[in-house]
């Protein structure tokens, strides 16, 4: 993984010396919350209903060993003793105090991690494929590309105050596991006539209002790579709106310009853009490549496995992945227990986690957009023994995208934005579920719940989603169906009206029902669900 160098070892400090003196100046009453908050918000700090959240970037999911024992230790010493894992592969604490902000931040640059825009309306952390290097299918390994737009885009003064906040993605399988087209820009790098190159997507997203993003170009080489961006996020710098925030994000402007009329305009901007020189030599890429080169694996690991454990044999069939290199697997940790809070994590359940990567894993771990943590590199010899460790740390639920591997985002509980509570949901849900047979009888049913319009729980790309709703003062449900964050990307239907949250947790078993009843040999519930429509599903929820 990527190491800082002087560059980026100075100018983090240097931001958190520039934070602590605007902290000390907050809580000295030399500045006001309305001059601060743009300060605090730089630094990934939040006001949220109880205290304040601290939000640790985490690029490309992608840490090791020491940076996760930070992670923990930072839990146990300023937080409740735990952390919370996001769908932008970034991980929150929910109950930091202004004055220890300042040395968080400290304390996090000595392992190499920051906050540095992970809020605000810049490029935030860049997300990628938590099997990214390790993926039997892919390509190449799409981290290189995204830690060069990593070092681009931190601090670009002309994208520092953009009309909107802005994501992007990259991936290079043709299985898209990090949702790349539901993001401000999505960048699938593929090959053509012997050349790596880049397919770009612009104007996904969810939110108030969602979008697919389209294809604004179908092959950009390595040579144009970071121009053409750049071209990309000045056009929307230049027409994207900043007199209403609610309009503000690039898949408006995209919706309203038209892609073909967008695509144009950044061809007009990336001719100009091309001429400044800002392109990396190839050098360059293969400098920060180098980082990303393949562990000294074990050319003699054995490729069998003993499945005599019949509990073992479960976790391996859910959530142990294929890898690229014989006799070694992927490994997923399920941060879903059953009745527990989706992506959560005590600080001695990171510490194990930590020990996992660096004993099991090349000293390595990734952060997935669905709130789980993954092992990539693990000899297929040493499973036993690591579900073993899990089990004793209530880290071995073998739910690994079944209906109680819920994404959630912490809704009423802790957000100050949210109309409806997310995980007292998610906890009934997984209980009315629990069964694991029952479980792996619905086979692939990715369930996601958002406690407001702003989607951080992705639900529009739920296969199930729910949206929590203020109605009159009273926490409501709409159930959505028929989303997909992945190569099949799809927008979730509303199935009409809302529920209460016993309710819901009803209206999701009678869909199940349906299913079961209805499924064709190897359909998943999406499947099901796109060949019959809403009607069968709508009758038996509402009927």
């Amino acid at each position: 993984m990527y190491k800082y160098d002087e560059y980026d070892h100075s100018i983090v400090a240097a931001r958190v010396e520039e934070f602590r003196d605007q902290v000390n100046r907050r809580l000295a009453g030399q500045i006001t919350e309305d001059q601060f908050k743009p300060l605090r918000l730089m630094n990934g700090l939040y006001l949220q209903l109880h205290a304040y959240m601290l939000r640790v970037a985490v690029p490309y999911g992608t840490l090791d060993s020491r940076q996760m024992h930070m992670l923990a230790h930072i839990a146990r010493k300023y937080d409740r003793g735990y952390g919370h894992f996001t769908t932008r592969q970034n991980l929150q604490y929910n109950w930091i105090k202004l004055e220890d902000a300042p040395d968080i931040l400290a304390e996090l640059a000595t392992v190499e991690m920051h906050a540095i825009q992970t809020s605000g309306n810049c490029i935030r952390n860049i997300s990628s494929d938590q099997f990214a290097g390790a993926a039997a299918d892919e390509l190449t390994d799409p981290r290189p590309w995204a830690e060069l737009l990593r070092q681009w885009s931190t601090f670009h003064p002309e994208f520092s105050y953009l009309p909107r906040k802005f994501k992007i993605c990259v991936i290079a399988a043709e299985e898209d596991r990090a949702a790349m087209r539901l993001h401000d820009i999505g960048i699938q790098i593929v090959e053509r006539d012997g050349q790596l190159g880049a397919a770009i997507y612009v104007g996904g997203g969810m939110g108030r209002t969602p979008m697919i993003a389209p294809l604004i170009k179908d092959f950009v080489p390595f040579d144009d790579f970071v121009s053409y961006l750049e071209a990309c996020l000045r056009v929307y710098n230049r027409y994207g709106r900043r007199d209403n925030m609610y309009k503000a994000r690039i898949k408006i402007l995209i919706h309203e310009l038209g892609a073909d009329k967008y695509a144009a305009e950044v061809e007009e901007e990336f001719a100009a853009v091309k001429a400044l020189g800002i392109d990396p030599p190839k050098a360059e890429f293969d400098r920060i490549a180098a980082y990303f080169a393949p562990p000294a694996y074990d050319a003699g690991a054995p490729d069998t496995l003993d499945r005599s454990d019949p509990d073992f044999a479960v976790w391996l069939d859910q959530n142990v992945s294929a890898h690229k290199q014989p006799g070694y697997a992927v490994v997923t940790i399920s941060l879903k227990p059953i009745g527990g809070i989706p992506g959560d994590a005590t600080a001695d359940q990171i510490d194990l986690m930590a020990d996992l990567g660096r004993q099991y894993s090349f000293d390595e771990l990734r952060v997935t957009h669905a709130q789980n943590i993954v092992l990539p590199h693990v000899r297929k010899a040493d499973l036993y023994s690591i579900w073993q460790q899990l089990q004793g740390a209530g880290l071995a639920e073998a739910n690994l995208d079944l209906i109680s591997d819920i994404i959630a985002c912490p809704g009423l509980d802790y957000c100050s934005l949210a109309n409806a509570r997310s995980i007292p949901l998610a906890q009934k849900i997984a209980t009315r579920f629990s069964d694991i047979g029952r479980q792996r009888e619905l086979g692939e049913l990715k369930l996601k719940i958002s406690g407001c319009i702003n989607a951080c729980g992705h639900h529009h790309a739920g296969h199930i989603g729910i949206l929590g709703v203020d109605r009159k003062g009273v926490e409501n449900y709409q159930l959505l169906l028929g989303g997909s964050g992945a190569e099949d990307v799809s927008l979730g239907t509303i199935t009409g009206p809302g529920f209460s949250e016993d309710g819901i947790v009803d209206a999701i078993e009678k869909a199940t029902n349906v299913y079961l009843r209805e499924r064709a040999e190897g359909e998943r519930f999406l499947d099901t669900y796109r060949r019959l429509g809403m009607a069968p599903f709508k009758e038996a929820i509402y009927g």
